[in-house]
């Protein structure tokens, strides 16, 4: 039974997208079926594992017009571990899937009782044929975060160890207790420090004072390999054993207790 690990922000420019590549590639080295779905009109993560697509089918899988196999893609790329990898790719059409959703309403209440379920539901059907579940979220608070919510085991939750990133915090956490307390009461999360100065006081007080009222994972730290992991489509494990990307993300597997 398959894993859901959602990385989720509802502000931009955090690091979800390279959180869950990183993840998604150790996850599928280490020998696990992984499974990526790109909840995110940007379609970042799509295009970085070689999925992508002119036009989206979520919106159509989600309430049921389609079937599983009509939306996932084998994940695209020439090193080994890519053979253990789907994705389900975004494209800007996911933007339509509101009005989809509202066109729908009496279909997804007869099937699902809330639009909130619909996630969870496809994803029960297909949970056995995979180990693991990564979802990358857009950064707003809207349908697709809400459902991802309600499906997942997990959510990682990318941080910048700053002041008007911390206060985003606030309503996201607000909707993570609301989901907690009335849809999925096993949820946990864990806070990420993304693209850390650990030469910056403030951004270490910062983190401090994060960790003391949540759960709070290793930081990783704003570095050239991670840049580089990206444009080169080569994930972090895969460099030398100098590489601080390298270590930073050994140390945060080893946190959230992957490895």
């Amino acid at each position: 039974m398959a894993k859901v690990i959602t990385i989720a922000n509802n502000k931009g420019g955090v690091g979800k997208t390279m959180q869950a590549y990183q993840l998604s590639t150790y996850l599928a080295n280490e020998g696990n079926k992984v499974l990526v779905i790109d909840l995110d009109s940007q379609a970042n993560i799509s295009s970085t594992l070689g999925a992508s697509v002119r036009r989206t089918l979520i919106p159509e899988w989600l309430i049921g017009d389609i079937d599983f196999e009509d939306v996932v893609v084998p994940a695209e790329g020439e090193h080994d571990f890519y053979k253990n990898m789907s994705v389900i790719p975004s494209s800007r059409h996911l933007a339509n899937l509101a009005k989809l959703l509202i066109l729908s309403e009496s279909e997804v209440r007869k099937n699902a009782g809330r639009k909130e379920r619909l996630l969870k539901l496809r994803l029960e059907a297909i949970k056995e044929e995979f180990d693991y579940i990564v979802i990358d979220t857009p950064p707003m608070l809207g349908d697709e975060l809400i459902m991802a919510l309600v499906a997942s085991n997990k959510i990682l939750i990318p941080t910048q160890a700053q002041d008007y990133s911390i206060d985003g915090l606030e309503e996201l956490m607000d909707t993570f207790e609301i989901i907690k307390e009335s849809e999925n009461p096993g949820l946990d999360f864990n806070i990420i420090p993304s693209m850390v100065n650990m030469r910056r006081k403030i951004e270490k007080q910062r983190m401090e004072e994060l960790a003391q009222s949540f759960n709070v994972s290793a930081p990783v730290r704003n570095l050239v390999d991670m840049q580089e992991s990206i444009s080169l489509k080569k994930p972090v494990f895969m460099m030398g054993k100098n590489s601080k990307g390298k270590m930073d993300y050994e140390n945060l597997w080893k946190s959230l207790g992957l490895v």
